[in-house]
């Protein structure tokens, strides 16, 4: 499937990348290794969870990063210094509380309206 967007739900223990175009959707799950400590609450970023997600999302030329914390503005940030592609890829960061994947990804294609619209012409890109 060609796709060009994508909109990547994540908080700190998984992310739920889900890829699409005007009629189907791919669906990938990335797990972060345990970040959590009864003791010591959260511990940082896991790297090779990031670069996963970054790398599920090679060839994608619009991203939507959402999700209820800050994993999704910390792997943003990650981005701009490992994954310059999706960096330059990553149209906007929203908050949301835990919808489901169908949630999410019609919330994304309503985002992405303006982005379809402008995809008839490739000159106004």
């Amino acid at each position: 499937m060609t796709t060009f967007h994508a909109v990547v739900w994540m908080d700190h223990t998984q992310a739920h990348v889900l890829m699409f175009d005007r009629e189907h959707v791919e669906a990938q799950r990335v797990k972060a290794r345990q970040q959590h400590t009864p003791k010591h609450g959260h511990v940082g970023a896991d790297k090779d969870f990031f670069k996963a997600i970054a790398t599920s999302l090679e060839g994608v030329t619009e991203v939507l990063l959402t999700g209820p914390a800050n994993a999704k503005i910390e792997f943003r940030d990650w981005c701009k210094h490992n994954a310059h592609a999706v960096d330059k890829a990553v149209v906007d960061v929203v908050n949301t509380d835990h919808p489901t994947d169908a949630q999410v990804v019609a919330m994304a294609r309503q985002y992405f309206t303006k982005y379809d619209q402008k995809a008839v012409d490739p000159a106004q890109r």
